[in-house]
């Protein structure tokens, strides 16, 4: 089967994503740096110098296929989680932020020709690793996500359903 010029550029970025759906290993290092710079972005924080934390893994959804990494356990005190990228390439996504005593700590959500939806609850903190960027897409009105997220034609909005 031979690929048009259209075509061409949009199978090589989902087999790019693909190959991102893989195990990636992050280091130590990359972590305490992505925690030290949500920490820094937040300011007072009830978590000290070396902070215990959990991970979410990395997700990659392609054509609405794959994994979408989730928090809805809520917890009696303050829980620090380090979520890795996430990928969504031609389809939908919902990250769900669940705990109100969750700190979150985005390293970067990106979103190519998809939505992509964050639901977090009200009182939960949000902070990102690294500044977003916008390329004929749509960020919604949530400034404080429109540094977490890489989008190129779609979407990509937080709820924060207070009450």
């Amino acid at each position: 089967m031979k690929l048009s010029k259209k075509t061409k550029p949009i199978v090589a970025l989902v087999a790019f994503c693909m190959m991102l759906s893989f195990p990636m290993a992050v280091s130590a290092r990359e972590s305490d740096n992505a925690i030290a710079a949500c920490l820094k972005a937040w300011g007072e924080n009830p978590f000290g110098k070396t902070p215990k934390f959990k991970t979410l893994e990395t997700s990659v959804r392609v054509f609405g296929i794959g994994s979408e990494p989730n928090d809805t356990e809520p917890t009696s005190s303050p829980s620090l989680v380090l979520i890795n990228p996430s990928f969504n390439v031609l389809g939908g996504s919902t990250i769900e932020l669940l705990n109100p005593n969750g700190w979150y700590c985005m390293r970067t959500t990106v979103s190519i020709m998809g939505r992509v939806s964050v639901r977090a609850k009200c009182e939960a903190h949000l902070a990102s690793t690294s500044a977003g960027v916008t390329v004929v897409a749509n960020n919604g009105e949530n400034r404080s996500f429109k540094d977490i997220a890489v989008t190129s034609i779609g979407s990509i909005a937080v709820e924060r359903p207070c009450n």
